[in-house]
């Protein structure tokens, strides 16, 4: 069984609320990956791939969990402490062992893989009939394709706020001078691999929740559901920075977070207009061409700009 969130067919370049919230809905969840992505690609300087792993970690950790009877606050917490286990022994592969960052994470990615496998005994865990936290949170007289987008925008404010708040005291700026100039950063007496194995963790434990929550939006966790996922991230941020240029950590925050929402819309936009004739199976095809177009736009801004 793959999980994957399929929008209902409407007139050309229409959407139904349904399918605007459910844009929106997962836009929040991935933001939080985009957040993650963040940290490693942009703060870091850290091409990480394990996050198409964490992210199902997150989400078969929570599964599993749930389904055996635990609480689910508590299931959602262990996938994010599993999630920063991931990234810290992605960082130990480079710091300690001095692997290659990309070879590092794509050691990990593949690793995570089979771990998944062994965690959910199979290739699916279903969550159809267990509390989660949106059951468990949703208002009395409220639809859950409006509670569950409100609950996601609490999480993902929270979750900004706190990395805007870490990353401004001086444990998180040793983990910008690192990713910036480590080189520099040593020179100030900052451990430089601590920081790196700290910020992977922060990193990829914000992705493997991202994992736990869209496992308990969709019903389950599923081996498959981290495919791409790191596209995505990078999606998101780049389109976000393209939306709001700052330098300002508050602000490339919230532009991220933009960014992945916008992102998921064009995609629910694009397979829910009839005239283009998409299917729920050219959702790889559609990421790709996304990422390519908001790769290709800074390029043509550059350009343009240097003609004037």
């Amino acid at each position: 069984m793959r999980l994957l969130f399929c929008f209902p067919r409407t007139p050309p370049l229409s959407m139904s609320l349904f399918s605007l919230l459910g844009a929106v809905e997962i836009g929040l969840i991935f933001s939080l990956v985009a957040l993650g992505v963040f940290i490693s690609f942009r703060l870091l300087r850290f091409p990480d791939l394990t996050v198409d792993g964490s992210f199902p970690l997150g989400g078969a950790v929570c599964a599993i969990l749930i389904s055996s009877g635990t609480n689910p606050y508590v299931a959602t917490a262990a996938a994010a402490a599993a999630g920063a286990v991931a990234g810290l022994a992605t960082g130990w592969l480079n710091v300690r062992l001095k692997i290659m960052d990309l070879l590092a994470s794509i050691l990990m990615m593949i690793a995570l893989y089979s771990i998944n496998l062994r965690i959910m005994g199979g290739p699916n865990v279903p969550l159809i009939n267990d509390d989660t936290l949106f059951t468990l949170l949703q208002p009395p007289g409220l639809e859950d394709y409006w509670s569950r987008p409100l609950l996601l925008l609490v999480i993902v404010v929270a979750a900004k706020l706190a990395m805007d708040w870490f990353f401004s005291t001086e444990r998180g700026l040793a983990i910008r001078a690192t990713g910036s100039n480590a080189r520099m950063a040593r020179a100030q007496g900052i451990n430089t691999g601590a920081m790196v194995l700290l910020g992977m963790a922060v990193s990829n434990a914000l992705v493997a929740l991202a994992g736990a929550l869209f496992a308990q939006t969709q019903g389950g966790s599923d081996i498959s559901m981290g495919i791409g996922t790191i596209v995505i991230g990078l999606a998101a941020v780049i389109v976000g920075e393209s939306i709001l240029p700052s330098r300002k950590l508050v602000l490339a925050t919230l532009a991220v977070i933009i960014g992945a929402i916008v992102y998921r819309f064009f995609i629910a936009l694009a397979l829910n207009s009839d005239f283009i004739g998409l299917k729920a199976q050219d959702l790889n095809l559609v990421t790709a061409v996304l990422v390519t177009i908001a790769l290709v736009i800074p390029q043509l801004k550059r350009k343009l700009a240097a003609r004037r």
